[in-house]
């Protein structure tokens, strides 16, 4: 006679040696449905002014006076910087002293040869006298117009240290003080940035080569910005350009967004992170993308032809037919279209209210089936 201890033992062998059955596998299903989709590309940008002017000075000097400031709204022929002008007035006068002496020597040489025309008939001067007064007429003449040129350019050097705004707009950057020299030799010092309006600003928004196929000029983008993560910004696609930008190894291309700002909410430099829409479908039917990646685990059995070959465009999506001990799975082949990176159309291939199998409840069956008690 077995004792209690031999038995119980008994039990619990054969219980362990013994598979679960596959009925204990479940699946989660979706439900096709119908609704609206809408695809979308994302990227990063960074919001800028559309027409931003780097103020420049065409000369060398000490600053003596700034008239702006960080965010002073100018308007186009406003005095903004000054220069010390004191080299470029001596200049000036050094210039106009050298012309006036030109023109003096000019007068001078034209009596000259007034003179030698007088002398010639009287045999007092030669032909070759009245050709030599000639030619230093000219060469006085070339004198006047050399200095009367380098009295423009004096008289431009003084006015270069006057900094006018050249656009009408609000000042975003400044990067000189006053007292500290500038110097105009091999670039212009930039001394001011002007945005012309930012009631109006642009993104350059960067999108990656795998997607730009489907970026076109005139779609709708929606933004957010980090200031405001609770707001929604909209704008529109304005340019794609051509030319790439590689870093390592990476290809991006430019997409331009502009963007209403009425309320200059929006700043220049601020990040935004967009969505492109590129495609928007109504009444479609849609499976959750979970569905789309779902593969049966082994030993599941299925019906239909799960190893078709596929076309373009086309995947295989699995319908629970029996719940039962073993489940059933049904293998389709669909045709799907755009997709919001949450959901994908279906263009064909099933029908609405059909269970689509999503991912597997409690493991595959050979985990099951080798698990231990």
């Amino acid at each position: 006679m077995k004792t209690p201890f031999v038995a119980l033992f008994s039990i619990i062998s054969l219980s362990a040696c013994k598979p679960l059955g596959s009925g204990d596998i479940r699946y989660e299903t979706a439900t096709v449905s119908r609704g609206d989709l809408r695809a979308i590309v994302t990227a990063s940008g960074t919001l800028g002014a559309v027409v931003s002017v780097d103020v420049g000075c065409q000369v060398s000097g000490c600053i003596m006076k700034l008239n702006a400031d960080f965010n002073s709204v100018v308007k186009r022929g406003d005095l903004i910087a000054e220069l010390d002008t004191a080299i470029y007035a001596a200049k000036v006068k050094a210039a106009k002293a050298e012309l006036e002496s030109s023109q003096a020597d000019l007068t001078l040489k034209g009596q000259n040869l007034e003179r030698k025309k007088t002398l010639l008939p009287l045999r007092a001067a030669t032909e070759l006298d009245v050709q030599q007064a000639v030619a230093e007429l000219t060469q006085a003449q070339s004198t006047v117009t050399i200095k009367e040129a380098a009295l423009d350019q004096a008289k431009a050097d003084l006015g270069f240290s006057r900094i006018m705004a050249p656009v009408d707009g609000i000042v975003v950057s400044r990067k000189v003080d006053v007292g500290q020299t500038v110097v105009a030799a091999m670039s212009t010092p930039v001394l001011f940035t002007l945005a012309q309006d930012i009631k109006k600003m642009r993104i350059t928004a960067i999108v990656s080569e795998a997607n730009i196929g489907q970026v076109k000029k005139g779609q709708s983008v929606d933004f957010t910005v980090d200031a405001f993560p609770d707001d929604l910004f909209t704008g529109k696609v304005v340019q794609v350009r051509i030319a790439p930008t590689i870093t390592q190894n990476v290809v991006t291309y430019e997409t331009l967004i502009d963007v209403e700002n009425p309320e200059q909410r929006l700043f220049p430099g601020m990040t935004a992170d967009v969505s492109i829409l590129t495609s928007e479908r109504r009444n479609v039917l849609k499976v959750p993308n979970t569905a789309l990646r779902f593969t049966p685990p082994e030993g599941t059995k299925i019906i239909g032809n799960a190893k078709a070959k596929l076309q373009r465009r086309e995947q295989i999506l699995y319908v629970l037919e029996d719940q039962a001990n073993p489940p059933t799975l049904r293998a389709v082949i669909v045709t799907t279209g755009i997709t919001d990176n949450s959901e994908t159309e279906i263009v064909e291939g099933l029908e609405a209210s059909a269970q689509v199998v999503t991912a597997t409840i409690g493991g595959t069956l050979e985990e099951q089936q080798d698990s231990p008690l």
